[in-house]
């Protein structure tokens, strides 16, 4: 019998103990001994309140075999890995802040002390891909990893396209709906997607990534004429987490996109996430489902349990591990080019124009069609697309035309992509 010690029973770890619980899993000679929660009180009219804890030293103590870590954040997360890593225990976790944060230093312990660390449901939730990454494309030179990683943000910009709800109340119907948290700041902000594709291009490139040094722009700034806008020009607006080699290293950023409509991750809509990996043998690889979730993600940990077992409990092998170690990446976005979607409000229209035409070499006026438009919008704003532009450049060449006096504000900008 193998035993199990859950650390934490929100709903992840509810959704653990239910999958472990169904027939076909108890085959595989698993037991539940201790849960730690933080709240007695709140479990324990569960069938499984006999094995609930809220001291630690009880799940060290215990005879276990694998600790599943669903607590989430890195207070005290961290510490308590750590812990059963060193005793000796192998440990799962579906941390993404954790694995972003600390996962070279914990793989290396896991390595040291003879045991596993799995972390499948740490990004995309019951898409698997970390375990396709680190070993079914390992023979592939991964040159790009594009990607609809946050379930709350997708949900939140498809709506907001279908059904013409504003950003603020598309926010509440995902709350409302358990798709974003009461405080959604490390969804929306980008935060969450950033730690993600941290995890991911650490594990592709062969270089640790910090998350801290990606490019981070939320979806709080798009708004319905920005997505009615995109929607004339065939675009769909799309929270994405993109990172690729260089000649520099490895450029890495999450942002709304434009995505042309043909694109397939334009298509991806709710609460779904999908991954693009491109390899130099393989092409484009896709990878779709449910990135969040109670079961979607339990099954992802319950998935890592399995593999553990299945291999050999007693063993472990430092090149079974996605995260070994290897150099810090350079990341740096500041040489790559980028078209964007510009909206501004002038002072002076036609002055406006001009300042426009002189910072951007190759450009675009865009004069809606309200008919075909659908909707009313401020006609005095300047709208264009500036064509092939540096990331260095494009901040400087805005604070220009602020600084001209032409500019009263700038409403928009967003990066678009026709080929992803």
């Amino acid at each position: 019998m193998v035993k199990i010690g859950l650390l934490g029973c929100g709903t992840i770890g509810s959704g653990v103990v239910e999958l472990l619980g169904k027939e076909w899993c108890q085959k595989q000679q698993l037991s539940i001994e201790k849960i730690l929660v933080r709240n007695l009180n709140k479990h324990n009219s569960t069938s499984y309140g006999y094995k609930l804890t809220n001291n630690f030293e009880d799940i060290l103590k215990s005879d276990i075999d694998i600790v599943v870590e669903v607590m989430g954040g890195t207070d005290p997360a961290y510490f308590y890995v750590k812990q059963s890593l060193l005793q000796g225990r192998h440990v799962v976790t579906a941390n993404k802040d954790l694995i972003a944060r600390h996962g070279m230093e914990l793989q290396k312990i896991a390595h040291q002390n003879g045991v596993r660390l799995l972390f499948e449901a740490s990004v995309g939730g019951g898409i698997p891909i970390i375990k396709p990454l680190s070993e079914s494309l390992a023979a592939n030179n991964i040159t790009e990893i594009r990607g609809i990683v946050n379930g709350t943000t997708n949900f939140i910009l498809s709506r907001m396209g279908n059904s013409g709800r504003s950003y603020e109340t598309a926010l509440k119907e995902a709350q409302q709906l358990g798709y974003a948290e009461a405080s959604p700041e490390a969804d929306v902000q980008g935060y969450d997607a950033a730690r993600k594709l941290a995890i991911l291009s650490s594990i592709a490139f062969q270089e640790s990534v910090n998350y801290e040094d990606i490019y981070i722009e939320g979806i709080t700034n798009i708004t319905n004429d920005d997505i009615s806008l995109a929607k004339y020009l065939g675009y769909s607006i799309k929270l994405l987490a993109l990172s690729r080699r260089n000649r520099h290293g490895i450029m890495a950023r999450v942002s709304p996109v434009m995505l042309k409509n043909a694109v397939p991750l334009a298509q991806v809509a709710d609460v779904y996430n999908a991954i693009i990996v491109k390899g130099d043998a393989v092409g484009d690889v896709l990878f779709f489902g449910q990135g969040a979730g109670k079961l979607p993600t339990a099954s992802a940990v319950v998935g890592d349990i399995f593999d553990i077992v299945r291999h050999n409990i007693g063993s472990c092998s430092p090149e079974n591990s996605a995260l070994q170690d290897m150099p810090l990446a350079k990341v740096d976005m500041a040489d790559s080019k980028s078209d964007f979607f510009i909206r501004l409000k002038p002072t002076h229209r036609f002055d406006a124009m001009n300042e426009v035409a002189g910072q951007f070499q190759r450009f675009e006026f865009v004069f809606p069609d309200m008919v075909k438009l659908g909707k009313a919008i401020d006609q005095n704003q300047i709208i264009f697309i500036a064509y092939g532009v540096l990331e260095k450049d494009i901040q400087q060449r805005i604070a220009l035309l602020k600084s001209s006096g032409k500019i009263e504000s700038i409403l928009s900008i967003i990066r678009m992509e026709e080929e992803l």
